[in-house]
């Protein structure tokens, strides 16, 4: 190999690796949960209780700032519903819940973005060993950009939600009683940084034509 091509090969290796760079080093995210607006009818509280039978509640645990890079599967919160008394279904002693609403609000502290998903139930029977409780959400998407902001810009940033949320029983789960809010955030590249991956393709294209004639 002569001077030439070894600069040459020097130039295609450095371009290649400038390309790599935006896939190489995923961005990050910080968001949370903890809103004041975050919670049962309305957000104005973090538990509620039953309406009829053995004593229950069912509570939410916001998350706090937390840090992720994208894309990824994230925890939005962990829900906790807690029975004492229940009985099996076999025992007869359970509880039950009316129709609720949660507005579960997502501060997207990197871009500035805030937005909210709703909740809709229509609550259910609980028993130790059973929940009739499942919780629907909408939208399925907060962003990118003001798309489903009450306030600020979600940037290129997503949050991605299931459309369903079954609560498990008292007395089921790894925690027992614990259900926890999962979603998905990714990010798209600004403009600009498409324009660079543009740019490092041509380099790319034009540094391997240059090796092959020589």
């Amino acid at each position: 190999m002569n001077f030439r091509q070894i600069v040459s090969a020097a130039s295609l290796t450095a371009v290649t690796a400038f390309l790599l760079v935006p896939s190489a080093s995923a961005g990050t995210v910080t968001f949370n949960t903890n809103a004041a607006g975050t919670g049962f009818s309305g957000g104005s509280s973090l538990v509620l209780n039953n309406t009829s039978g053995e004593a229950a509640t069912l509570t939410f645990t916001p998350n706090g700032d937390a840090v992720t890079g994208t894309p990824s599967f994230v925890n939005l919160g962990k829900f906790l519903l807690v029975c004492t008394t229940c009985t099996t279904q076999a025992g007869g002693m359970g509880s039950t819940f009316g129709a609720f609403t949660f507005d579960l609000v997502i501060t997207d502290v990197t871009d500035g973005g805030v937005g909210t998903f709703l909740g809709t139930s229509t609550g259910g029977a609980v028993f130790s060993d059973l929940s009739g409780i499942s919780i629907n959400w909408t939208p399925a998407q907060l962003g990118p950009g003001t798309t489903g902001a009450s306030s600020g810009s979600f940037g290129t940033t997503t949050f991605t939600t299931t459309s369903l949320s079954g609560i498990v029983a008292p007395n089921s789960g790894a925690i027992p009683g614990e259900t926890t809010k999962q979603g998905f955030v990714t990010s798209t590249p600004e403009p600009a940084t498409w324009g660079l991956l543009g740019v490092s393709m041509l380099g790319l294209g034009l540094l391997r034509r240059k090796l092959s004639v020589q």
